[in-house]
C-alpha cells in the first residue's frame, strides 16, 4: 500500500467526517469561513513525543484561539483511548479518531515506516494548517516537536493579519 502525496499549499483540504472526544463527529467543513484550523497527526495516545505535542498546543491554545484558529489533534487511537489522554492531559481540543486511516491516506501521512529493521505502515506526525476558506496554508511534514507549536502558533498570527 503506497502512501498517498501530500496535499498542496493552496489547494482544498480534503474534507473529512470523523468521532471525536469530547463532542462527537468533527467535519473540516464546519469551520469553513469561520475559523482557520490547526490539523495535527500524531502517531499514538500516551508516549513521550506525542504528549508533549498535545501539552504545547494546549500551552499554546490561547494564542491560536486569538487568532481565530481550532486545533484538532488526530491519530488512529480509539475514541476511549483519547478521552483518557484527554483527560489525563487536560487538552481542551478534540481528539479526533482515524481508525481506518482513511483521513490519514487523503492527507497523506499514512505511510510506510521502518524502526528496528520492522517495516509497518502508521502515522507519520504532520501538522496542516487550513485557512478560514478552507484551504491548505501551510505544512509541516516530519514534525520535530520541542518548539513545533510555537512555531504554529506564530505562522497563525500571520495568516490573521
Amino acid at each position: 500500500m503506497a502512501a498517498s502525496k501530500l496535499p498542496q499549499v493552496g489547494k482544498a483540504a480534503p474534507a473529512f467526517t470523523l468521532p471525536a472526544v469530547p463532542d462527537g463527529p468533527i467535519r473540516l467543513s464546519q469551520f469553513k469561513g469561520r475559523s482557520n484550523v490547526v490539523l495535527y497527526f500524531y502517531p499514538r495516545d500516551n508516549t513521550p513525543g506525542c504528549t508533549r505535542e498535545a501539552c504545547d498546543f494546549r500551552d499554546n491554545l490561547a494564542a491560536l484561539h486569538s487568532a481565530e484558529t481550532v486545533v484538532l489533534g488526530v491519530s488512529t487511537d480509539s475514541l476511549k483511548s483519547h478521552e483518557k489522554f484527554a483527560d489525563k492531559f487536560e487538552l481542551p481540543f478534540p481528539l479526533l479518531s482515524d481508525e481506518t486511516h482513511e483521513v490519514a491516506g487523503k492527507y497523506g501521512v499514512w505511510v510506510e515506516k521502518k524502526q528496528y529493521g520492522r517495516t509497518y505502515m502508521g502515522l507519520q506526525r504532520t501538522t496542516f494548517l487550513i485557512d478560514k476558506q478552507g484551504k491548505i496554508a501551510a505544512i509541516w511534514p516530519k514534525v520535530s516537536v520541542d518548539g513545533h507549536a510555537v512555531e504554529v502558533a506564530a505562522r497563525v498570527r500571520e495568516l490573521s493579519e
